[in-house]
């Protein structure tokens, strides 16, 4: 007799689904024969079961008890191809570090991706998506999204969008210095404002390009497009085909950024109002952009961060496994240059 583990509650055991008999009938089994005064053959026949089953839960009844009629499970004694304790324990170790997914994990570690994937199941680690970016606390219950597509060649489609971080104080903010000793000078201090950080991302091929603007006017925004696309042609995307943003101002109405994709000779596609999803790999990057980058560390200033951007891109393009990507950064999906 066999039973299942039911994962999500370790206290439970449930008989297996081709079973011919749960505690119940096993209780019956035992009244007929040692009660009654059944032959085995005879309550094996009528139960259904072969006579070694029966024989097997009647020796059980007779050895433990009532206690022998309950379900085991059927996890083996003794597994010698299992992930060292240790190993499982760096693993999980480097999880609550460095918060990246079984694809990163995994090849770290010298594990097969799937192998670290069922060490994190099985240590009921929760699922990244369902935690904060920088705390790795649990905060979330998400939805993913059903329908996933990527285009075929780099250039085909970019995303484009800006995220607005709030700027560091010199000295430092909260972070550096603790609450308490901000909270008494933050309403003497002037405001501060924010960065906008630009962004643009292929579509197959993940490379990424950033800049930290002080604003997001359409000049801005067009700027920044036109050394975006001279920063991919550098890595070997010579055409962009088309651009895909949100439906701010400075995209939809600014004349300055059309006309650096018309100059392209590509074409403008926007998303669905209030469908941010559909912006989804740049907004997932800017989800990447902060918890790696801009609220990894402690800065003490905001031109300390702004000096670390650079080099996290290239960090990002060239060495970062991707998960999109089998584990791949995303400068293996582009033609290498002159």
């Amino acid at each position: 007799m066999r039973s299942v583990y039911v994962p999500h509650r370790p206290e439970v055991l449930v008989s297996h689904a081709n079973a011919r008999l749960n505690i119940h009938g096993r209780r019956l089994l035992v009244d007929r024969v040692r009660r009654q005064g059944w032959p085995v053959a005879h309550a094996a026949k009528a139960m259904g079961i072969s006579r070694q089953c029966a024989h097997r839960w009647v020796a059980r009844f007779d050895a433990e008890g009532e206690a022998g009629l309950a379900d085991r499970s059927s996890r083996p004694h003794t597994s010698p191809a299992r992930t060292p304790a240790s190993v499982e324990a760096a693993l999980i170790a480097a999880r609550v570090r460095h918060r990246r997914g079984q694809d990163w994990l995994g090849p770290e570690l010298g594990l097969a991706p799937r192998t670290a994937g069922r060490v994190l199941r099985r240590h009921r680690t929760p699922y990244l998506r369902d935690c904060d970016p920088l705390t790795g606390e649990v905060i979330r219950s998400s939805k993913a999204t059903a329908v996933r597509y990527e285009r075929d060649r780099p250039g085909e489609l970019v995303h484009v969008d800006v995220k607005k971080i709030g700027r560091i104080p010199d000295g430092g903010g909260w972070k550096a210095r603790g609450r308490a000793a901000t909270q008494a000078a933050k309403r003497k201090r002037p405001r501060i404002g924010y960065d906008f950080v630009h962004s643009m991302v292929d579509d197959h091929s993940r490379l990424a390009y950033s800049e930290i603007h002080p604003d997001e006017t359409a000049t801005t925004c067009a700027a920044f497009l036109t050394r975006a696309i001279a920063y991919f042609a550098e890595h070997g995307i010579t055409r962009i085909e088309r651009v895909m943003t949100d439906n701010a101002f400075a995209y939809r109405h600014g004349r300055a950024f059309r006309e650096v994709v018309a100059a392209t000779g590509g074409r403008q596609k926007f998303i669905k109002p209030h469908c941010p999803w559909q912006n989804g790999k740049v907004e997932r990057f800017n989800r990447t952009l902060a918890s790696e980058w801009a609220y990894r560390q402690v800065f003490t200033s905001n031109n300390e961060r702004t000096t670390a951007l650079a080099p996290w891109l290239e960090h990002y393009n060239t060495r970062r496994r991707h998960t999109a990507l089998d584990g791949h950064p995303p400068a293996s999906r582009l033609s290498p240059t002159s």
